[in-house]
């Protein structure tokens, strides 16, 4: 189940979806990358860790500011063409 419990400002909505896309990026380059590049390989691993922290600290962060409904085995989506925040359970 969706249920709409919020909205972002368009800065916001950027923040956001700038690391989505990189989040999205690193691990896809993940797939491909062998550890035969340890040097590389080591790089990727942090920026994925940074990159999930940073992501993680967003949705946290806006949480706490504008008070989003939340559910124990749920969690938030944002529909980036109109900044709206969803809660998804399995309801």
């Amino acid at each position: 189940m969706k249920k709409l419990v919020g909205k972002v400002t368009e800065v916001e909505k950027n923040d956001i979806q700038s690391l989505f896309e990189r989040r999205n990026g690193l691990n896809e380059l993940a797939k491909i990358l062998t550890a035969d590049n340890q040097d590389l390989y080591e790089k990727l691993v942090a920026d994925m860790g940074e990159t999930g922290a940073k992501f993680q600290n967003w949705w946290d962060t806006m949480a706490r500011n504008y008070q989003w409904e939340s559910a124990e085995n749920g969690h938030w989506e944002i529909n980036f063409e109109t900044c709206e925040i969803f809660l998804v359970t399995n309801d």
